[in-house]
């Protein structure tokens, strides 16, 4: 994996879990506008919708980069529009990482010939 597909991920990975939480702090929030007096749902509308644009901008980039599948890519991106399905997406994506990281090194040394 060179070092632009890494930095994709990362990247993927960094949006995806303030991403969640935006979502369900948003929820929360609109909760609390039909129950309270509290409206904070413009705000919190706000600061997901820009976290949401970057998590697909970033989810492109990372499926250019590391040219995944059909069923991956959507897999990631029904992962962005599900409430604590962020939270899932960087667990993966961490894991994917640091195989990616394992394959090389062991390229690099000459124990796999991938």
């Amino acid at each position: 994996m060179d070092i632009k597909t890494a930095t994709a991920l990362r990247r993927l990975r960094l949006v995806s879990a303030p991403e969640a939480v935006s979502f369900l702090l948003l929820l929360v929030c609109s909760v609390l506008k039909r129950t309270t007096d509290f409206n904070a749902v413009p705000v919190m509308g706000m600061v997901h919708g820009v976290l949401f644009v970057l998590y697909v901008i970033f989810w492109a980039d990372a499926w250019n980069r590391t040219k995944w599948g059909a069923k991956t890519a959507a897999f990631y991106f029904v992962l962005s529009v599900l409430p604590t399905g962020g939270f899932f997406a960087e667990r993966k994506l961490k894991r994917e990482a640091e195989n990616a990281v394992i394959a090389s090194r062991a390229r690099q040394e000459g124990i796999v010939n991938a």
